[in-house]
Order: C-alpha cells, then structure tokens, then sequence
C-alpha cells in the first residue's frame, strides 16, 4: 500500500512519454525516455500507482521498446482496438474493425493513387499495401518492416485497426472520402499526425480501453489520469477525472481543456506525477 494506490496513469508514447517527433522526421533513432520520467515512475509506482502507456502502435512496434517503459500494467496499444499484457504476452482484451471494412478501403486507394494504406491484426503483424516513403518513414521509428502485399485481400484478418498514410493534404481529402462511405459510421476516423490518418472500430478508442482497463483493475473513474499530445489522445484525456499534455502538443488538445504541463523533452510525465503528489 501507498499514497498512490488505487490511481492509474495512462500515458501516450510517442512525444508525450518521450519526444520521437525528430526522430520521426529525420530517419535517426528514437531518444530514450527522459530520466525525469524514469524517477518519478519508480517513485509513482513504488507507492502504489499503476502506471501504463496509452499507444497508436502495434504490438509488434512498442515490444521494442517494451522492457525500457517502467509500466505495471497491460498497455492499451492500436489507438484503443486492443489491450495487451507483456508479461504474459497475450491479448487482454480486442474490439476488431467489422470484417467486410478492410476490403471497403480498396475503393479509397483507388481514388488516391500516392496513399499507402498499413494494416494491424492480432497476430502481431503491421502488413502494408502500397507501401510508400511515409510507410518507411514509420517503420524507421517503430523498427518494425511491415509485410508488403498487392491486394487488401492477402492481409490476415481479423484486422485491429488500418492507417491511410501520404501527404497531409491529400489525407484531408482521404478522410472527406472516408466520413462520406456510410462504412465509416462503423468506425471511428482520426489523425495521429499529419501524415497518418487512422480506422478503428466504432468505440474503439483510448479512452474507452482505459477506462476498461480501470474496471479490471478496480480501479474508480476519478482516480484515473491520462496524458497525451495528438487529437487521437483526447477521448482518453476526456474520460479522465483530469487529462494532462505536454507543452509541444496540437492545439485540438489544447482547446480539449487538458492541463498543460512541461514539453515532452524535458519530463512531461514528471511534471504530473508532482501534480498528483500534491494531491494523495
């Protein structure tokens, strides 16, 4: 038992846990999580808190990095789709997008002949079809190669989640596409960066998982807290009893009412744990 006990804190990764933004843009290797942040865990965690990353990646992306985040609790991975726990290496929980989805995507490639599209399943895969320079730009900083293949119809399914991937304009125009297919009310559709623009299953969304991860957990709503930096992060900063960002975050996040603290290089996550010191 300790002050923290009882209190979970989701946290996203990328650029808000660490800062992997340059790392992204220039094709360099990903920083290392900012000794601020690696303190105040052990400390939040030493006294009871549950600790866990809220994250767009596949599994198969953030294993890499897994054992270097000091989390004590399942992650909440796929924007949302799927809960998994890397202690036992097995699927918590999973919302898939509905089956006949994926292949209603062919239609949107085929209107943007620049789109890459990259696909999650459950078998810890990203598969990608028409892989483009932004797809290698992602894998540089997940270091994971995807699975190239021609057709929608050779990716595995089930399918947790499929990320349209170009140029900011023309993915502005991909999701005007999308919302206007009656598919899309089956699912949710987001920007995770300007030059990804992601499908998930309706409800599928990192505030919903957070909030199933706390129910398992016994864990009360209002003693839940979430910080993040994109406008994929909002549903899980809105279903907080308070959602935090990091200085360096857009302004959709700014403008959700999240409380800003330090910029994601120096320690954002630091910065909230000395929030909730005061407040336990």
């Amino acid at each position: 038992m300790g002050k923290f006990t009882g209190v979970l804190l989701a946290s996203d990764y990328d650029n808000t846990l660490l800062n992997t933004e340059k790392a992204f843009l220039s094709g360099s290797p990903a920083p290392t999580i900012p000794a601020r942040n690696l303190k105040a865990l052990a400390y939040f965690m030493d006294n009871g808190g549950i600790f866990t990353v809220s994250t767009g990646r596949a599994v198969a992306s953030i294993r890499n990095f897994a054992a270097d985040i000091p989390a004590n609790a399942p992650f909440i991975v796929a924007n949302g789709a799927a809960l998994y726990d890397f202690r036992t290496h097995t699927y918590a929980d999973a919302v898939c997008l509905p089956a006949d989805v994926p292949d209603r995507a062919d239609e949107i490639l085929s209107l943007f002949p620049s789109a890459g599209l990259e696909l999650y399943d459950t078998l810890d895969a990203v598969h990608a079809v028409r892989p483009n320079q932004y797809t290698r730009l992602h894998e540089q900083i997940t270091r994971v190669p995807v699975v190239p293949h021609e057709t929608l119809s050779e990716v595995p399914r089930p399918v947790l989640k499929m990320m349209f991937e170009d140029a900011h304009e023309t993915l502005e125009d991909v999701e005007r596409a999308v919302l206007a297919r009656d598919w899309s009310a089956r699912c949710e559709v987001f920007f995770t960066a300007r030059t990804l623009l992601e499908v998930t299953a309706k409800g599928a969304t990192k505030g919903t998982m957070t909030l199933r991860l706390a129910e398992r957990l016994g864990i009360a709503r209002e003693n839940v807290y979430c910080a993040g930096d994109e406008a994929n992060d909002i549903t899980m900063l809105q279903a907080a009893a308070e959602g935090f960002a990091p200085s360096n975050c857009v302004q959709a996040v700014r403008d959700c009412g999240a409380t800003i603290v330090g910029d994601c290089s120096d320690g954002a996550i630091a910065d909230i744990i000395d929030i909730l010191d005061t407040r336990y």
